[in-house]
Formats: structure tokens, C-alpha cells, sequence
């Protein structure tokens, strides 16, 4: 399968302008078996699939990720 290095993930936001969190691929597999991807803090965490599903990962303890609105993979 052809994953994307990276990927840009949009939130919607409370404010005027979405979110958004740009996500580079680690070597680490998700429980589906797809690429884990993390921004530069290592705070947002997702797995995503080539056909751009998303399964957002905690990445500590109490937190509620929730799903973006739009995922679009970048290329260089």
C-alpha cells in the first residue's frame, strides 16, 4: 500500500478559522495496522488509512481527541 509522509489534519474551531495540525508519519503501526502519523509536540496522534480514515490516538492520559473535518495528504 502507498501511504503519505505527511498529512494535513483540519478541526474545526470555536474561532473564525479551523485548525489546522500538520501530521508527518512515524514507524509505528496503529491497531488497524496502518502508519501512525504525529505532529512536531507528539501531542496529536493518528492513524490513517490510505483512503484518508482517521483514528485519533491519546497520546496521555485524560485526553479526548477529537476527529478532524478534513485530512489531506501534502506532497513535497
Amino acid at each position: 500500500m502507498e501511504y503519505a509522509e505527511v498529512y494535513e489534519l483540519v478541526f474545526r474551531a470555536s474561532t473564525a478559522e479551523d485548525d489546522v495540525v500538520v501530521v508527518h508519519r512515524t514507524d509505528r503501526a496503529g491497531a488497524g495496522g496502518h502508519p501512525v502519523y504525529e505532529d512536531d509536540t507528539g501531542i496529536v496522534r493518528a492513524e490513517i488509512t490510505p483512503g484518508g480514515e482517521v483514528r485519533m490516538l491519546a497520546s496521555g492520559g485524560h485526553q479526548a481527541p477529537g476527529l478532524p473535518v478534513t485530512v489531506r495528504p501534502l506532497t513535497a
